[in-house]
């Protein structure tokens, strides 16, 4: 009888480590697995699926007739616009310009990428001539002012800044303020924006990155704060821009919210209806005397420019 009471124990004390096991992971665990390529891990963008000149490429395809000869604009920018600007190349760069190894461009290709940080950085240090961002931190401005850089921005399209959070969420729609008020700590539970009674866990992103720089215009000067049980137990929200969320980390399980009751389409962003519509830029060293820096921009600005924006998914100027 007491050896049977011990085996009750035994397998009763495995099943409580399972169950324990399996919490853990609901909980904890699984919100933090990342499903997503080891590229798009660590280079925030699939660059071998998004190259110029290559035949099973995503990216956009026009035919243009003149192409740029030369002294080549080195091109450079952000994870989000990496295909609109690789499509740009494929475009109009001869097709021996970019040089890429499985991994990384070479030194002398024509085109870069090094996300936003890296792109102002380059742009700004003279090792690329026009980079694709959005607006630059504050830390990126006095860089380009330390080095007597001034930066020409123009915009070529429309994008907008969203929210993100689980599809499961019951919330779809925030008003700004309460946006400010998750992320500043006055919320600690979504029961207090009409969610459910879980905690909150506010996740942000890397700083100078471009998210990271839009996010803090858009809190104007209030603080962040982390919480620790929101991030272990907490149901999360995130931001990033439009595009990148639709289309190249786009994920099933995740839903962009609307912000005062407007949701960002490509009809409410073009006309400044949702709140956090903006621009993207082309930017340049207002130094540069390199008259492709202005044929390149002129394309972008072009019918067929123009085009290559619309059909890569994001905004155009005009339509």
């Amino acid at each position: 009888m007491r050896k049977k009471l011990r085996v009750i124990k035994l397998i009763a004390l495995v099943l409580a480590f399972v169950l324990f096991d399996i919490s853990v992971y609901n909980v904890f665990t699984k919100r933090y697995i990342d499903k997503r390529s080891d590229e798009m891990k660590e280079k925030s963008v699939e660059i071998s699926k998004n190259l110029p000149f290559t035949e099973d490429s995503d990216i956009v395809r026009l035919d243009v007739k003149e192409k740029l000869s030369g002294d080549l604009p080195v091109v450079d920018g952000a994870a989000a616009l990496f295909p609109m600007y690789s499509a740009f190349v494929n475009a109009i760069y001869p097709k021996d310009s970019v040089s890429f190894d499985g991994k990384d461009f070479s030194s002398d290709s024509a085109m870069q990428y090094t996300n936003t940080r890296g792109a102002y950085k380059a742009v700004v240090d003279g090792t690329a001539d026009i980079i694709f961002c959005a607006k630059p931190s504050q830390e990126q401005l006095e860089y380009a002012k330390q080095k007597g850089v001034e930066l020409k921005m123009v915009p070529i399209g429309f994008e907008a800044f969203v929210f993100i959070v689980n599809k499961q969420n019951p919330v779809d729609d925030l008003t700004t303020d309460q946006i400010k008020g998750l992320y500043s700590g006055k919320y600690s539970k979504w029961s207090e924006v009409g969610g459910d009674d879980t905690y909150i866990d506010a996740v942000q992103r890397n700083k100078g990155s471009g998210s990271q720089t839009s996010m803090l215009a858009f809190m104007n000067g209030t603080d962040m704060k982390k919480s620790l049980i929101g991030a272990l137990v907490g149901r999360s929200i995130g931001y990033t821009f439009r595009y990148y969320v639709k289309s190249m980390a786009s994920n099933d399980n995740v839903k962009i919210l609307s912000l005062n009751g407007v949701y960002p389409d490509e009809k409410t962003v073009a006309s400044g209806e949702y709140p956090l519509s903006s621009n993207f830029y082309a930017i340049y060293n207002a130094a540069n005397k390199n008259e492709n820096v202005t044929k390149m921009i002129d394309f972008i600005l072009s019918d067929k420019g123009q085009q290559i924006v619309q059909q890569s998914g994001y905004i155009p100027l005009k339509k």
